[in-house]
Order: C-alpha cells, then sequence, then structure tokens
C-alpha cells in the first residue's frame, strides 16, 4: 500500500451521516501473496445470485435513491438533456451488394435503426431494413454486429441482451427491391468476442464462439465464469449450429488466446489472427479457401478440417507464429499482402510481402509506407483500383491522406474542417468510393464521401454528404494545452467551455480520462458533456494521458504494467493545471471515468482526495488482485501485469483502488463525494470490482475502528448505483443512458454546489 493521502478533500454541497450506510459483513477471508497478507472481508460479494448480495445491492440503491433526491438540479439537467439528445443521429453509409445502407436515429430511439436506399440520389426515400427496437419491449435488445454476404443477399446479425457480451446470431435474407427481410431459422448461441465474416460463395460465415459456461446461468450476463478456449467455427447456412465446423480453437496450454476470423477481399483467403490479450500484438495465419477439398456443392469442405473430429489438418500459413508485434491485412493483390504493423515501427507502418506463400521473417518485409516521424498511422483503407486512404493522428487530433496502393506514393492531403476525429471509414476493393464521419466537441456528426474516380487522384477531395444540424457555436473547441506530469513529460489535453466564460477558479469542472489499452480518446461530440456545460455554466477537460494510443505503442507503454502509474500522475497534473490556472477550484472539480477509466479516477481519489470534490467512477476495474480470474479479465493481464507473478504484485498492490482505501492524515481526512456505477449485467467488467470498493470506502472512512477514532470525519457521501438489465455500456438504451447521466451529473452538480444557469444563457 502507498501512505496515506496527506489532506482530505473539500467538504461538498452533499453530506451523508455515517449511521445512514447500512450494515455491511466483513468476513474472515485473508489470502496471502507472494508472502504478503491481503484481507478481502468482501469476498462473498463475488457471487452475483447471493441472497446476500442482492440484499446489498438493494440496500445501497435505496440510500443512493435517499441522495440523489437531495440533487435538486437533476430534474432540470434530465430535461435539458433530453432536449439536446433529441436530435437526428446518422451513421456512415456503406454499401452492400447493390444497396447503400446507415444507421439512424430519429433522435430518442432506444436504438438506432438501420435503413437501406438504391442509390444515394436525394429524392429517394430510403426504406427501414431492420428495427432493433422491436426485439424487446423496454429496448435493451441492441444489434451488436452485422455483416452481409458478399453479393448483399444475406445478412448475419448478432444481437446483445441485458448489456451483456454474450450474442446470438441470426440470418435475414434481402429483399433486392428494398422491401422488408426475411429471417431465417439459422440460430446461434454462446457467440463472444465474434468475427463475422463469410465467405465469398454466399453458402455460409465464420463466427466465434465460447463453450457453454460451466455455471450455466438462467440469464446470460450475471455469471462470472472465466471465458477461455475461444472457438473460431463455420457456420454453413441451414444447417444446425451442433455441425458447424470448428476451424481453430483456443488449445489447453494456451485456452486464454482470442481467434478472430475475416476473409480478404477477394475472397481467395481466410484470415486468422491469435491474439493472448489487449496488447497491440497478434499471431496471422493464412489458409488459402481454394486450396481446400471441395463439398458437392463447390463451398470449401472445412468440415474436413474440423480441429476436434475433421479427418484432414487445415493447411495453415503462419505468416507471424509470435507476439512480438500486431500485424493486419489491408489488402491484397493475390498472394501480394499490404499489412499495417507496428514491428519497429510504435507509430506503425505498412509492409509489402511480394508473395505470402514464401513470405519470409516479418523483419524482412520491406516498408511500404514507413513510420511517420511524429504522426500515429491509424487505420488505411483500399479501394478499387490504385487508391488508398490513410488516417493518421496528429497530436490527438485526426488527418487523411490519399495515396498509390501499389507505391504507397502519397497524392495529397485530404482537408478536413477542423480539430477533430475521423471514424467509420467504409468502402472496399468493388468501389471508387468511401464514406467517412467527421466530429468534434462541438460537430455533432457530419459524414464526408471521397470517389477517386470523380477526376484526377491529385484532384480528389472530400464532399459532405450528410450534416447534422445542431449549433453549439456559442462553445469554444479550440483550448489545447500541453500540461507537464511528474516526471516531465507533457500531456496533451483539450478545454472546452462557453465562450467568453470568465475563468477565475470557480467554474463547476469535469475533467474526463482512460490512460489504457492503447485506447486514443480523440476530440468526440457529447450531449451529457454539452448539457453539463450549458446547464452549470461549466468547463469540460479531456486528458490525453499516457496508457493510450495518442503517440503510438510506447505511449501505450508508459502506461502498462509497471508504469501504471504514471497514468495516474499525469491525470493529477492536469487537475493541477485545471485549479492553477483557475478554471476552478478542488471544490469546483469533478473527475470522470469508466472500466479502465473508473480504475484512474479511484485510484486518484486514494491518491490525491484534496484535488477533488467529486469522484464518478462508472464500471470500474477496482480489484486489482483478482481482476483475471472473472470473464474476459485474464486478457488485460498484457496491460496490467499478472497479480499472479510477484513482480507484477508488486507494482499491482500499491495502487489497487480497493486495496488502499485509507483515512487522509490531514485536513478535513475524508474522501471527495463519489459515486460509483455498474450494472447487474455487465460481464465485462463484472459488478463485483464496484460492490467490494463501495463496501470499503464505506467501512473504512465512515464506520471502521479508525474512522471511529477520529470522529468519523467523513460526510461527503460515497455511494454506488446498480442498474438492472444494464452492461458495460454498449447498446445501451438512450432512456437509460439519460436517466444515468441525470443521476451522475446531478450528483456532481450538487457536490460542486453549481448553480443551474442554462435558462441565463437563454437556452
Amino acid at each position: 500500500m502507498l501512505p496515506p493521502a496527506a489532506q482530505g478533500a473539500p467538504q461538498t454541497g452533499l453530506s451523508v451521516d455515517p449511521s445512514r450506510y447500512p450494515q455491511v459483513k466483513r468476513g474472515d477471508v485473508v489470502d496471502v501473496l507472494h508472502g504478503v497478507r491481503v484481507a478481502d472481508p468482501y469476498r462473498w460479494l463475488e457471487d452475483p445470485d447471493s441472497e446476500e448480495t442482492r440484499e446489498f445491492v438493494e440496500q445501497q440503491n435505496a440510500l443512493t435513491a435517499e441522495v440523489l433526491a437531495q440533487c435538486d438540479t437533476r430534474e432540470q439537467f434530465k430535461t435539458l438533456l433530453t432536449a439536446l439528445f433529441d436530435y437526428p443521429k446518422y451513421g456512415v453509409p456503406f454499401k452492400a451488394g447493390d444497396r447503400y445502407y446507415f444507421y439512424h436515429n430519429t433522435g430518442l430511439q432506444a436504438q438506432h435503426t438501420l435503413y437501406s436506399q438504391a442509390s444515394l440520389d436525394p429524392s429517394e426515400q430510403p426504406v427501414l431494413f431492420f428495427d432493433p427496437n422491436k426485439l424487446s419491449e423496454d429496448g435493451t435488445a441492441a444489434l451488436a454486429g452485422l455483416s452481409f454476404s458478399e453479393d448483399g443477399g444475406l445478412a448475419a446479425f448478432s444481437v446483445a441482451r441485458g448489456g451483456s457480451d454474450w450474442t446470438t446470431i441470426q440470418v435475414l435474407r434481402v429483399d433486392p427491391s428494398g422491401g422488408p427481410p426475411s429471417v431465417l431459422e439459422d440460430k446461434l448461441e454462446y457467440v463472444k468476442f465474434s468475427s463475422l465474416a463469410w465467405t465469398h460463395d454466399n453458402k455460409g460465415f465464420f463466427y466465434n464462439r465460447y463453450p457453454d459456461p460451466a455455471s450455466r446461468p438462467a440469464n446470460l450476463g450475471t455469471e462470472t465464469d472465466a471465458n477461455t478456449h475461444q472457438q473460431l467455427c463455420y457456420h454453413v447456412l441451414g444447417t444446425p449450429q451442433a455441425s458447424d465446423a470448428v476451424v481453430m480453437a483456443a488449445p489447453d496450454d494456451a485456452p486464454n488466446w482470442l481467434l478472430s476470423g475475416g476473409v480478404t477481399d477477394d475472397g481467395r483467403f481466410l484470415l486468422i489472427g491469435v491474439s493472448q490479450g489487449t496488447q497491440p500484438a497478434n499471431r496471422l495465419y493464412l489458409v488459402d479457401l481454394q486450396a481446400l477439398d471441395k463439398a458437392p456443392d463447390g463451398s470449401a469442405a472445412l468440415a474436413e478440417y474440423d480441429h476436434f473430429k475433421g479427418p484432414k489438418k487445415l493447411p495453415l500459413v503462419k505468416l507471424v507464429d509470435d507476439f512480438s508485434a500486431s500485424y493486419s491485412v489491408l489488402a491484397n493483390e493475390g498472394a501480394t499482402f499490404y499489412i499495417m504493423t507496428n514491428l519497429g515501427a510504435p507509430r506503425y507502418r505498412i509492409v509489402k510481402v511480394a508473395d505470402v506463400s514464401s513470405a519470409g521473417p516479418p523483419a524482412s518485409w520491406p516498408d511500404h509506407i514507413a513510420q511517420h516521424p511524429k504522426d500515429v498511422l491509424k487505420g488505411a483503407l483500399a479501394l478499387k483500383g490504385d487508391s488508398l486512404v490513410v488516417r493518421y493522428l496528429r497530436d490527438v487530433v485526426g488527418m487523411m491522406q490519399l495515396r498509390s496502393l501499389s507505391s504507397g506514393a502519397l497524392i495529397k492531403e485530404l482537408p478536413l474542417p477542423g480539430v477533430g476525429s475521423v471514424g467509420g471509414l467504409s468502402g472496399d476493393r468493388k468501389g471508387t468510393e468511401c464514406f467517412f464521419s467527421f466530429t468534434s466537441f462541438v460537430e455533432p456528426g457530419a459524414q464526408y464521401r471521397i470517389d477517386t474516380a470523380s477526376g484526377p487522384p491529385e484532384a480528389v477531395q472530400p464532399a459532405l454528404f450528410r450534416r447534422t444540424q445542431l449549433s453549439v457555436r456559442d462553445h469554444n473547441p479550440d483550448d489545447y494545452v500541453f500540461v507537464p506530469s511528474r516526471d516531465g513529460t507533457l500531456i496533451p489535453m483539450f478545454v472546452t467551455h462557453r465562450r467568453g466564460r470568465q475563468l477565475d477558479g470557480s467554474a463547476p469542472t469535469l475533467l474526463y480520462g482512460y490512460g489504457g489499452f492503447n485506447v486514443s480518446l480523440e476530440p468526440g461530440f457529447s450531449a451529457n458533456r454539452l448539457a453539463f456545460m450549458r446547464g452549470y455554466d461549466g468547463v469540460f477537460a479531456q486528458a490525453n494521458i499516457r496508457g493510450g494510443g495518442e503517440y503510438g505503442i510506447d505511449w501505450r507503454n508508459a502506461g502498462s504494467k509497471e508504469n501504471k502509474q504514471n497514468v495516474f500522475d499525469d491525470f493529477q497534473a492536469c487537475a493541477e493545471y485545471l485549479v492553477r490556472e483557475r478554471y476552478c477550484s478542488p471544490a469546483s472539480l469533478t473527475i470522470q471515468g469508466g472500466s479502465n477509466g473508473g480504475l484512474l479516477v479511484a485510484a486518484c481519489a486514494n491518491q490525491r482526495p484534496d484535488l477533488y470534490a467529486c469522484v464518478l467512477g462508472q464500471v470500474g476495474v477496482m480489484d486489482m488482485l483478482r481482476f483475471h480470474k472473472f470473464t474476459i479479465g485474464h486478457a488485460w493481464m498484457t496491460d496490467y501485469g499478472s497479480p499472479d507473478k510477484p513482480q507484477d504484485f508488486s507494482y499491482i498492490l500499491p495502487y489497487s483502488p480497493l486495496h488502499n482505501v485509507q483515512l487522509p492524515e490531514g485536513g478535513t481526512r475524508q474522501y471527495p463525494a463519489v459515486m460509483l456505477a455498474t450494472g447487474d449485467h455487465d460481464d465485462r467488467v463484472v459488478p463485483l470490482h464496484t460492490l467490494k470498493l463501495v463496501a470499503q470506502l464505506q467501512h473504512t472512512l465512515a464506520g471502521g475502528p479508525e474512522a471511529e477514532a477520529t470522529g468519523r470525519p467523513q460526510r461527503n457521501p460515497l455511494l454506488v448505483r446498480v442498474e438492472v438489465k444494464a452492461g458495460h455500456g454498449a447498446g445501451k438504451p438512450t432512456a437509460k443512458v439519460i436517466e444515468e447521466a441525470a443521476d451522475l451529473f446531478g450528483f456532481a452538480a450538487r457536490a460542486m454546489n453549481a448553480q443551474w444557469v442554462a435558462p441565463a444563457l437563454g437556452q
């Protein structure tokens, strides 16, 4: 453990007497880990189905509801957020067969719907293709994945329910005239973290599944069983799942391997990626589908190569057979492959493999597009002919280029409308057009189209295809600063607020961060944050701390494993900057993070409680000594390290949120107001993390012997919000998103004593 914090948090606008917290039993479980005795008194909360856990959740939710009732701007925030959320949202168009498709939400629909149209003619009325809102009455069934067959006549789709990562795959037959599709009888279960890739004969597709969970819960998504032995399977249309060929399975000596399957644009090769966690590194295998034995109908007889029962061995070409770097196939011309990799290139490069049948070691593959001296290559899309659209990140701002696929030569920089992020690139080798989205802190959504056949390559320009008309020009998106961290590393941070906002140290301020898993926090629009800024005349800051992918693999590595403390130092430095530059004071600063970001803000609350008024930690990884034992947690050891290894344990224990809750030594001797949030169907970061931490916070700061001896100084509330039929976040229906945001931001506002000013701003 680290020493206790020197100073306590400011007293906030909310107060909970320690006697109001539920009486929670403490067990006597003690683990001895590498010679260190580690108490785990709330081990019993790891059972999500026990009556004791259910009672704990009910009591905690009841207290939270009582405190939220004191948050007097919560309903005003909800009304404003609902109004701001109610604008038409459009996804990036993509083409399948002869039709275009795009996702759309009229504003407040629970889930986005999918529309199709025969052409891009503005006079053509799009038709509804698929409406996930009809899958459940409460909107908690979400479309998790979709893949069209090569001819566009079939669509495999996966549905997640209640927020779980588990999905079910079904198949639609497309009406070429644009009529409603028909649902086929195919139904695939126990699907999770899955690929969806059709063979080009339109007869079947590759997908991923796991063996049935050992606990076999009646309601998938509440179990905590470790997800191991993933399989890559091939489903032949019209056959039962039991007959699906297992193309590859994670071996017993590497049960945590994650597999992915894809098919090259020409349909010839099956691409198999193998990863051992979340580290940006993978093995890359190929199968020449044309070389496989044929079934009577002419399709590849994959059942003959079944991993468990096939008489023949799958003829794998192991292009890369270690985890030294990441490899992603961008395009191929027959046996010539173009691959994006970080081998010897922390900011990524593209290499060319002349013939995959005699590729040689990856170190011998020549640069096709060399690593940029500063910018990070984020992806590339090959189109028909010789065109390659390339996306870079330059100081966390999206950039685009048009290059020659055959030579890699730069043709031109593609202009973008400002400081923002590029996403949703769609297109393929069959066409000359591609679409992409552009978003920023003040740009809710614009889609652009590029057509490389519109003229000479040097004249190609992105053309605005569709823009959401939602004016947020009263806010300043351009404050972009570099903050020195404890070791001198400069940390980028975006700061957004109303134009003309006086900065006198009193602004209600929200600081958001993530800092892990090679994830880049690019500029993006959020109705939640806009409502915070407008409702309270607040400031929003986004810290691009180490651990993410903003500057490539070196930036990620500098915030992973033994370097994880850098992440917390970076975030605390950003908080200190906001106070020093008079955006806010500790009494008006809230920090927020989710998942790995939940770990971030919980650790920062332990280390520097004096810096913040409020902590919002959503679906966080809080028990760093047992995270690897539940569902997919084992995959995160490539970021965090393994608590089972003595060396890794030595740097994990000092920051683990659950194991470092301590009374601050001076000042108020209390923590900020804390609101943790989780969902009962979160089978990514299971709820036990959040439940155990809130129990420990309440005991140590408000109920235990040390708190008793110091007069129980903790008055800032320590609460948890557990949502029913909700998971890690993906697919959450709009109403639940708005309800949660209103609770969290209403709580934070009351803690910061923020005044509601939206009417005064003319909103």
